[in-house]
């Protein structure tokens, strides 16, 4: 039902922030493996075949059936994370977010130091494997929150902008456990071309 998607750039391009193999593995091991187990899991009962990932992970409460529901939950909320994950790096990435998003950051965070230590503080106090976000609620509250494992905030209705993959297998090649280090040099390929074009997709008309 769901095919991994290409990546925008090469394995390589993400040098010397996010290694090569790091990349590769990541992208043809993990999410890859996700895929393949949410299609077995998806297979065991009939699911509209058109359904796109994001309407699979949002309106899981609604289909899924018991038994099923925490593999499926799991795995599409894999599928979905890396998804985004991979689109919010860029080998041009890096520096501050501009226009609206920025004002925003400012307004809840003081400014993008703010936002950068905050939301820095969540991704490192994330216990085990897991991501640290920055979303939009039902109101259009922007906000910074972490999930563990494979739980996409989009399962309870809240609005992805930005987020990071602290699992071990994001870093661990080049910074082994020194997760502080993979933080900082992340934020040096982040996309905020992406990120800022999903704030404004995303954000209530006014």
């Amino acid at each position: 039902m769901f095919k991994l998607p290409e990546l925008e750039y090469s394995y390589d391009a993400l040098e010397p922030h996010i290694d090569t193999e790091t990349m590769k593995i990541h992208h043809t091991k993990h999410h890859a493996g996700y895929i393949d187990k949410l299609n077995r899991a998806l297979s065991n009962f009939n699911v509209d075949p058109k359904m796109t990932i994001e309407q699979v992970v949002r309106s899981l409460h609604n289909y899924v059936p018991t038994d099923l529901y925490w593999d499926i939950r799991h795995n599409a909320g894999g599928h979905m994370n890396h998804t985004l994950f991979f689109q919010m790096m860029s080998p041009k990435g890096g520096g501050e977010p501009k226009g609206e998003l920025a004002e925003r950051l400012k307004q809840a965070f003081g400014g993008f130091k703010g936002f950068q230590e905050r939301f820095t503080s969540s991704a490192m106090s994330r216990f085990g494997s897991g991501w640290a976000w920055l979303l939009l609620d039902e109101k259009d509250n922007i906000f910074i929150k972490s999930t563990a494992n494979q739980d996409c905030p989009m399962t309870e209705r809240k609005k992805i902008l930005l987020g990071i993959d602290v699992w071990e297998h994001a870093y661990y090649l080049n910074y082994q456990n020194k997760r502080a280090e993979y933080i900082e040099k992340w934020w040096n390929v982040v996309n905020w071309e992406f990120v800022e074009a999903r704030y404004r997709l995303l954000k209530k008309k006014r």
